[in-house]
């Protein structure tokens, strides 16, 4: 049994091994090491070889006799993915990105043991003439707070010790031990929490919901579903602090009464099974999770239900249909899963990065929380940057701040200096927010208001080479492929939706198709059963409202003005061909004639439109049109 001064003595025992990483309260602490050496370990580093270049850094380090100065850490994400491999050296929070396993050499001789910055490897956003900036000075992160994200790339996800030390279970804590479980459904009902997977429901009604619901067992749900193409919050947070997730999931099992929680987590998200399962006997071990937490007569368990990776799973009442081993497909509502869940039981359900701001609304009070963000929507959002932008990876901003700030100052702008066209946000749930609204303000009501929503947390930036037409036609050939079949009208409206699309992105299109287009969006948004098939029109109603021009160019000039069909495109070569003949030869057609020395041509009727020509031009005389 483990009470609130053992958490306290956990936490006094661990913080001076660690502080160095909060980089100012450094100075303060005496700590044990010298440095510390954080290595991101999230899938996405990882899969650029972070774990080859953390395991040449522990090598070296102990070739130098250094373990006793030198503490090598592996943490979650640092949210900047497209500088990775990521290591970051506190206390001065050096940011080396784009590592290789030959780097691990340079920052141990030069570094770790010399003290010297090795420069060359620094991310180029921390580079200044007047001084070397630590990475929480780099733009990417001056613009952003970190709420759900707060432990990730801080903390070592495996450790319940580093949890505690910086707050966790102190939020258990209290809730059971100071208050009782309708006043902390109150608490989440006055932070204004609103679900972050979708629609925005507000959090604390939801467990209202739950705690009033009568049955003799009750069930907590963590939806890890994450389906949407691009995003990746959720397994971020389960990989960089995965304990935030179980203590939510279990002051959630004492506002309502339930006794156990399931984690319904797609398969495709191995390391984060792997922490949550380490994490889950970790919070046993202490008495964090299981019988009589904190001594009280409140017992909660929880365990992992892998799901097959359908998107229509991240609908609630098809993720319990899948969890009771049905196929997931979802049901009629009423009754809600509030009433009548898993099992016919009472069942509350909130996806990942709601749950993560749980444990610190219930620490340090609504009122803290309802300072963050604005009015109608409160705290943060967490979004996967994506597109054309050049920070690509996982930020986490305050609600209310414009796309602008998002756009330029945490994403760098476009990276080809193009202009701006259009985000979308929401996933194939959501739609495009032009250049003329990019002052918008992020919240739930105005992304609705622009034909848009919140969604997951997904945003793939655009510029003006994006074909509006084909970006529509691609989110519905993936909810056509991941529509559960079980109406019919998401099951074939969907299909003739994007058999319609297909026909003017291959230049085939009328304008009668337009009107049937848009006549069926509204058709399938009206009628479909669940989330995905009324959310599915979207896309294509949103581009639709604000690029109908494209359409019609498509439809009307047969030509794509953004030179992205490839149906629609021709290669032409310019007075600028030098005559090399590079064109011809990686032409697979043959299709391209010229002399040596002279313009070349290419014969349009024979042309399979590849662009090996235009990659294979050393002078750019190769262009669309």
């Amino acid at each position: 049994m483990i009470t609130l001064d053992d958490l306290k003595k956990i936490k006094e025992e661990t913080l001076p091994n660690i502080i160095l990483r909060s980089g100012k309260d450094a100075k303060d602490v005496q700590s044990k090491f010298r440095k510390q050496v954080l290595v991101c370990g999230d899938t996405g580093c990882a899969s650029s070889k972070s774990l080859k270049v953390e395991a040449k850094l522990i090598e070296l380090i102990k070739e130098k006799k250094l373990e006793q100065e030198v503490d090598i850490v592996r943490v979650g994400c640092f949210g900047l993915c497209e500088a990775g491999p990521v290591v970051v050296v506190f206390p001065e929070g050096t940011f080396y990105a784009h590592l290789t396993e030959e780097d691990a050499e340079k920052i141990v001789e030069e570094d770790l043991k010399g003290g010297n910055v090795v420069k060359e490897l620094v991310y180029e956003g921390a580079i200044s003439e007047e001084k070397m900036k630590s990475i929480y000075e780099v733009p990417f992160y001056t613009k952003q707070k970190k709420v759900a994200l707060k432990n990730c790339g801080v903390v070592d996800p495996d450790s319940i010790e580093e949890y505690i030390a910086y707050d966790g279970y102190f939020g258990l804590g209290k809730a059971l031990l100071e208050m009782t479980p309708h006043e902390v459904v109150e608490t989440m009902k006055e932070s204004g929490l609103r679900g972050r997977g979708g629609g925005g429901f507000p959090t604390g009604l939801k467990w209202e919901f739950t705690e009033k619901a009568t049955g003799d067992q009750k069930y907590v749900l963590c939806n890890a579903d994450e389906g949407d193409p691009g995003a990746f919050m959720d397994r971020a947070i389960l990989e960089g602090d995965p304990f935030s997730v179980l203590e939510a999931m279990t002051i959630a099992g004492y506002a309502i009464g339930a006794d156990q929680g399931y984690i319904y987590i797609r398969a495709e998200y191995p390391s984060a099974i792997k922490k949550l399962e380490k994490c889950i006997t970790k919070a046993k071990s202490k008495g964090l999770l299981g019988k009589n937490i904190f001594g009280t007569d409140f017992s909660f368990d929880i365990e992992l239900r892998l799901g097959a990776g359908a998107f229509v799973c991240g609908e609630e009442t098809a993720l319990i249909a899948s969890i009771e081993g049905e196929r997931g497909i979802p049901r009629n509502k009423p009754p809600f899963p509030a009433n009548k869940g898993l099992w016919g039981k009472p069942t509350l359900i909130n996806n990942v990065e709601t749950y993560a701001n749980i444990p610190q609304i219930i620490y340090k009070g609504s009122q803290w929380f309802k300072g963050i963000g604005t009015e109608g929507s409160p705290g943060t959002k967490v979004f996967t940057l994506g597109g054309n932008i050049k920070n690509t990876g996982i930020i986490e901003i305050p609600m209310g701040t414009p796309l602008r700030d998002v756009i330029y100052e945490v994403g760098g702008g476009i990276p080809s200096g193009k202009p701006f066209k259009a985000v979308q946000t929401g996933g194939p749930s959501g739609g495009c927010i032009t250049a003329d609204y990019i002052d918008t303000p992020i919240e739930y009501e105005t992304l609705t208001k622009l034909g848009s929503m919140m969604g997951s947390g997904g945003m793939i930036v655009m510029d003006e080479s994006t074909c509006m037409v084909d970006i529509a036609r691609f989110f519905l050939d993936f909810t056509v492929d991941e529509s559960c079949g079980k109406c019919t009208p998401c099951r074939e409206g969907t299909k003739r939706m994007l058999e319609i699309l297909e026909k003017i992105t291959e230049g085939k299109g009328t304008m009668e198709d337009l009107e049937r287009l848009e006549s069926l969006a509204h058709s399938i948004k009206d009628a479909s059963l669940c989330g995905l098939g009324q959310s599915a029109p979207n896309p294509v109603l949103s581009t639709l409202r604000y690029f109908r021009d494209e359409y019609e160019a498509h439809v009307k000039d047969k030509k794509c003005p953004a030179g992205s069909c490839q149906a629609l495109t021709e290669f032409y070569i310019t007075d600028k061909c030098i005559g090399c003949t590079k064109c011809a030869k990686q032409c697979p057609a043959s299709c391209i004639d010229g002399k040596v020395k002279e313009r070349h041509v290419i014969d349009t009727r024979e042309c399979v439109k590849c662009g090996a020509c235009a990659e294979a031009c050393p002078v750019g005389a190769v262009i669309k049109r």
